[in-house]
């Protein structure tokens, strides 16, 4: 039983940091039905960025500036790359993001090289804590403490803000929020804003696990994804619990599954299983919301 608390504890961890670049895939698709391929590149180009400059500044001070690089970054994307092909098919949009994913990827490549590095002036040690008969490292409660405080920050910015109220009503009718005097451009910028922010968060505690490099936020987009379909693409809450959802069944897959049935590297079929299952027998996720058309 101990293991497998130990084992729950440690997914929720992992699923703290799916959770949150699945968030960061839910903002930018409540507000303009895209789902944006690069998000992980981008989250994997600022931390890089930050990496950079952590080298002249202290960690919080560079933390705070990446967020605010990388809301800029994600609407300049957002009105210069996004927004002349708001009104084309679906797959235009996609091949665009596609193509944001390779440009992320090449140009961190040609500037930072292939080699992985350390995430280097990282502030949480590697001490652990005990709660019981689990132990946590202090990373792992850092990533579930930012997790949760910017769930909640975001619950409180749509629900009790007027800016927030703004993005949902542009999110549920952009033409209705039109002739209300919402100005739905700006509302679709600060979506990606949002988006680009959170996910930064995600690659700044996911590099000092898995070391800095160009393909290291490739997995852990893969799961976001399955995060986000099965908590609901239009669901920031379900996109959180979706996360934690993965990353438990990560966790106790890659631990009692039989070694002759490849042990831990079976996480990877299990999690490409349960977005095709959500996918065939509820398509709008746990916590989506159906929408019914007339013909």
């Amino acid at each position: 039983m101990d293991e497998l608390l130990q084992q729950v504890a440690a997914g929720l961890a992992t699923g703290s940091i799916y959770g949150l670049l699945a968030l960061a895939l839910v903002l930018i698709y409540r507000s303009t039905t895209v789902i944006n391929f690069a998000q992980g590149e981008m989250a994997m180009f600022t931390t890089f960025v930050a990496w950079t400059m952590l080298h002249w500044g202290t960690y919080w001070l560079v933390f705070i500036l990446i967020l605010l690089m990388a809301g800029g970054l994600g609407a300049l994307i957002e009105r210069v790359v996004i927004r002349p092909v708001e009104g084309a098919p679906t797959l235009n949009v996609i091949i665009v993001t596609l193509g944001l994913f390779a440009i992320f990827s090449n140009v961190a490549t040609i500037v930072w090289g292939g080699q992985p590095q350390a995430f280097s002036h990282y502030p949480i040690n590697d001490e652990t804590v005990k709660l019981g008969a689990v132990v946590l490292s202090v990373h792992d409660l850092a990533i579930m403490l930012f997790a949760a405080l910017i769930m909640i920050g975001l619950y409180v910015f749509f629900q009790y803000t007027p800016l927030g109220l703004a993005m949902r009503a542009t999110a549920q009718n952009a033409t209705a929020s039109r002739l209300m005097g919402i100005r739905v451009g700006r509302m679709l910028t600060l979506g990606w804003a949002l988006s680009a922010s959170v996910g930064a968060v995600a690659g700044m505690f996911v590099a000092p696990i898995v070391l800095l490099q160009p393909p290291m936020m490739l997995a852990v987009l893969l799961y976001a994804f399955a995060a986000a379909v099965l908590g609901g693409l239009d669901s920031p809450f379900g996109a959180v619990v979706g996360g934690l959802i993965i990353g438990v069944t990560e966790s106790l897959v890659g631990t009692y599954t039989p070694k002759e049935w490849l042990g831990p590297e079976m996480a990877l079929t299990v999690t490409v299983f349960i977005i095709i299952l959500v996918l065939v027998i509820r398509p709008t996720g746990i916590f989506g919301k159906r929408v019914l058309r007339r013909v």
